[in-house]
């Protein structure tokens, strides 16, 4: 093989190696404080329509369903998520932002500035992104 050729593929091999790593890594990059996804159960101010939450997907927004199934009537809260060094986490990983960017874009009648308003099983929930204590 000519050197130009084996260094192109070694090359090419470190490249795939460093994006394979990143891929891995992101869930074990964690700091600052968390970000969490809370769901209180609370009436639609008027003229918000709250969206229904039998059409969102459980995959699409896992931090909304994880704090729905705590509520219990109450107050619930996703998982934390951190955020991350340098930014490069939210590149690779689904976030409670990127939640809540879909709620601002796919239903924009349900937003509030203080979060969106989603109806799941006849109750509906208010579902905000809040910042935790590290």
């Amino acid at each position: 093989m000519r050197p130009v050729t084996r260094n192109l593929v070694v090359g090419l091999l470190v490249v795939v190696g460093l994006l394979l790593a990143l891929g891995a890594v992101p869930s074990l990059l964690a700091s600052g404080a968390p970000y969490y996804v809370t769901a209180t159960t609370a009436d639609a101010p008027d003229g918000v329509t709250p969206v229904n939450g039998s059409d969102l997907s459980e995959r699409r927004f896992p931090y909304t369903f994880a704090a729905v199934g705590t509520a219990d009537g109450g107050t619930g809260r996703s998982d934390a998520y951190y955020r991350g060094p340098f930014g490069l986490k939210g590149s690779f990983t689904h976030s409670p932002f990127d939640e809540r960017g879909a709620y601002e874009t796919q239903y924009p009648s349900a937003v509030t500035g203080e979060g969106a308003y989603v109806r799941l099983d006849n109750v509906t929930y208010r579902v905000a992104v809040v910042r935790g204590e590290p």
